[in-house]
């Protein structure tokens, strides 16, 4: 008896230390963050940040493998690096089955100027889940009479939003589900005679629960494992 108890509890401590795993993984990065620190370094483990969409019962996105690029024009000179990723601030995100960021910033083009901004990340869904829709929205204005900003971004799996000055939400736009998809996002304003902001952009996903092979194969092991444990356990304890 002393040893089945002995063999349950080692089972319960390697259980919660496979559920705290992602956690505990170097690089992870909490939100509210700012975009620079989601960018690779070179130095340790690539960083990421998770989403846990608490209104659909724990649904936890991860978003990783982020980019930026940037370049300010006026006239015929442009400056690449401009704006720079840390005036993005990056805000957790979940509104009903919606779980996602925003990008909070003060981005704006001044009259007669130009700003283009390149974001990718990949989002990724936990074991057991397919990504099926994808949400974009933005907030911003017009300060002249001309220009404007649009953000248009291209999903790996083909799917394409688009949201600008007179077009603010895009979606949900739903498409058969993936765990995974690779998120590449254009913005760019036209200050025009008076200047544009672009204050805000939402970026959101919904997932659904449908069980997938890998998941069930793991599954088999585990069990597997616990059976072999067991019947170990039996014969110590019959000899």
């Amino acid at each position: 008896m002393k040893r089945r108890s002995l063999f349950l509890a080692i089972a319960a401590g390697l259980l919660v230390s496979g559920v705290g795993a992602l956690d505990a993984r170097a690089g992870y990065v909490p939100l509210p963050t700012t975009l620079d620190k989601l960018l690779p370094t070179g130095i340790g483990s690539p960083p990421f940040t998770t989403v846990n969409g608490v209104p659909t019962g724990g649904e936890l996105l991860t978003f990783s493998n982020f980019t930026y690029s940037s370049s300010t024009t006026v006239g015929i000179v442009t400056t690449p690096g401009l704006p720079p990723a840390s005036i993005f601030v990056v805000n957790p995100y979940t509104a009903g089955p919606e779980t996602g960021f925003t990008l909070n910033s003060s981005l704006n083009a001044l009259a007669g100027t130009f700003v283009d901004v390149s974001i990718g990340y990949t989002v990724t869904a936990p074991a057991g889940q397919l990504i099926n829709d994808a949400f974009l929205s933005t907030t911003g204005g017009l300060l002249g009479t001309t220009g404007g900003y649009s953000v248009s971004e291209t999903l790996s799996n083909g799917v394409t939003l688009n949201a600008n000055l007179g077009k603010p939400i895009d979606g949900p736009v739903y498409f058969p589900g993936v765990n995974s998809l690779a998120v590449s996002k254009d913005i760019f304003l036209n200050g025009g005679n008076g200047g544009v902001s672009l204050s805000v952009i939402t970026q959101a996903f919904s997932s659904t629960g449908v069980p997938e092979p890998s998941s069930m194969a793991l599954l088999g092991i585990g069990m597997t494992g616990f059976l072999a444990f067991r019947r170990l356990f039996k014969r110590h304890a019959v000899a």
